[in-house]
């Protein structure tokens, strides 16, 4: 495993230490051995939510997850194109980008969405 790309709800969990992870990835981020990835598309996400009252997350949310040591995944030309082209087995653009990001740079997806198994990426739950 190269690396983990922390979906949103999965990140608000691992921040909020709300026990909903599951204790493998729970396990694998505590180990802190395998580098985990957030990608800009999902910090953007979050806050947008945020900002229309759709979602509980914190204020300091960049500080939040610098002070988890989780690293940045900015959003390049590669995943903007990569994302275009996946079929729609989701209808959430975020979460197509954050396929694309997986496929492109060989990561591992920590998320509970049943809906990216049905993409050729790999899923940690």
């Amino acid at each position: 495993m190269n690396g983990l790309l922390v979906d949103a709800h999965a990140l608000l969990w691992a921040l909020a230490d709300v026990g909903r992870l599951s204790p493998i990835v729970r396990g694998e981020l505590r180990a802190g051995v395998t580098p985990a990835f957030v990608s800009a598309a999902t910090i953007w996400e979050i806050e947008i939510k945020r900002a229309l009252g759709k979602l509980d997350a914190p204020t300091n949310l960049l500080s939040e997850v610098a002070a988890a040591r989780f690293a940045e995944l900015s959003v390049t030309f590669s995943h903007a194109s990569a994302a275009g082209a996946l079929p729609r087995h989701h209808g959430d653009p975020f979460d197509r980008m954050v396929v694309a990001q997986a496929q492109c740079e060989d990561l591992t997806i920590v998320t509970r969405d049943p809906n990216i198994a049905a993409y050729d990426v790999p899923v940690l739950w």
